[in-house]
């Protein structure tokens, strides 16, 4: 519009963080210049930077179900037993968990880039590791050396959503990276059993090699620092503990985090027993277990789309309720199946996707009733909450390595234990709360 004689509507005001506007007053120069520098990186339509962060949170599940049909190869190759490969699993879980304590507090006081740099050149040594392990004890001291640095792309990769993008932004945003945690349980095995088929079980953790190495070139060249203002009290033990403290002092929480670690922990009875039960009890190709690990994968992924729409008719309490019924009664149909002697591809991947279909709906919502009733310490309940649920899934996981004897009993029975903790939970902890 023209300056003469007309009123001149106001301008709309700039938005922190979106196409190259000014920075803050009052930031020294050289934070000024990351500033400009990070406003520019991270356009809303920024290709290169929206896969760097998908491949960030991938690491995770990459860094698991990539090798999974392996690990009857991993066993066979160090004479080992079915137990002692299903540690590398575990093992992994647990370095998951202890670094979600981790990541986060360290990501606020140094900044993203340098956490994350350090993260990924550990996971790039570890991968190595792994490929190169002479011994089973090896590679699982490798293995949770690797998780170590896993962890820092689920945790570090939100953290950076929140730092660039305004809420509408990244709320599409994190809707990619749900997208990648879905879709790598589901792509991950059927490359990993190709892979294992055709090479041997070192390419796969070859493969993650070549994954670290790739997320570590994007963090090098695409990333700028994102967090621009360190909080020197972040690391303080003080007031980590006192948050902690809080958090599980709270009932609600407490129950709400058993949900989620009874769910989690049947996934991953599944996940840490079903390559020994269809590899090595009903003699799969590991390319094979690929796709029947996928089919059970797909369960979550339509009982994820389907608890999104019935949350917003059910309410998050209503839809729990409603996937917890759907995993009871997928572990409990795969014990009885496994009880009366009944032992095929179906009877193990059948119960398996009725369990994970319940888990899609049970686990975002438990996830979202434990979080949502802290906005000043979401970090912390987020931390907390994982490694709680980690450190229950390598426990159980454990469990099920040591006892497992090629058939599909033990797993099953882990599954419907896992089910149940989360019924329970949820009915005598939250809806009693709830209606008190």
């Amino acid at each position: 519009m023209g300056t003469g004689g007309a009123l001149r509507q106001p301008a709309a005001p700039p938005v922190p963080g979106r196409n190259g506007c000014p920075a803050p007053d009052g930031l020294p120069a050289r934070r000024a210049i990351d500033y400009k520098r990070r406003t520019m990186a991270f356009a809303p339509r920024s290709r290169p930077v929206t896969t760097l962060l998908i491949l960030l949170v991938a690491f995770g599940p990459a860094s698991t179900d990539l090798y999974l049909p392996a690990l009857p190869s991993i066993a066979r190759a160090f004479g080992a037993d079915s137990g002692a490969a299903q540690l590398t699993l575990s093992v992994f879980l647990l370095g998951f968990a202890v670094a979600m304590l981790a990541h986060g507090p360290l990501s606020d006081r140094f900044g993203r880039r340098p956490v994350l740099f350090g993260a990924l050149t550990v996971y790039l040594a570890a991968s190595a590791a792994c490929a190169l392990a002479p011994s089973m004890e090896a590679l699982i001291a490798a293995r949770f050396l690797q998780a170590l640095g896993a962890c820092a792309g689920a945790v570090i990769g939100r953290a950076i959503v929140r730092d660039v993008y305004q809420p509408h932004e990244a709320a599409r945003i994190m809707s990619f990276l749900a997208m990648a945690m879905a879709v790598a349980p589901a792509i991950g095995p059927i490359l990993g059993g190709w892979l294992t088929t055709t090479f041997g079980w070192q390419a796969a953790f070859a493969a993650l090699l070549v994954f670290g190495s790739v997320a570590f070139a994007g963090v090098l060249f695409v990333l700028p620092e994102t967090h621009l203002s360190p909080d020197p009290g972040a690391i303080h033990p003080v007031r980590i503990l006192s948050n902690y403290r809080s958090l599980v002092a709270d009932t609600r929480f407490r129950g709400y985090v058993l949900v989620v670690t009874g769910s989690y922990a049947g996934i991953f009875a599944y996940i840490s027993g079903s390559s020994f039960a269809l590899i090595d009890g009903l003699g799969l190709r590991p390319d094979q277990y690929g796709f029947c690990f996928s089919a059970a994968v797909l369960g979550y992924m339509s009982g994820s789309f389907g608890g999104g729409r019935a949350t917003t008719r059910l309410g998050i309490d209503r839809t729990i309720a409603l996937g917890n019924a759907f995993q009871l009664v997928g572990g409990l149909a795969g014990l009885g199946l496994a009880l009366a002697g009944v032992f095929s591809i179906a009877s193990v991947v059948a119960p398996a996707a009725v369990f994970f279909f319940g888990s899609g709906f049970a686990l975002p919502n438990a996830t979202a009733g434990a979080i949502n009733p802290f906005p000043r310490m979401a970090g912390a309940a987020s931390a907390l909450m994982g490694f709680l649920q980690m450190a229950g899934a390598a426990l159980l996981g454990a469990v099920v390595g040591q006892l497992q004897n090629g058939g599909p009993g033990m797993m099953m029975a882990a599954i419907a234990f896992g089910g149940l903790v989360a019924v329970l939970a949820h009915r005598l902890i939250v809806r009693k709360l709830a209606s008190s």
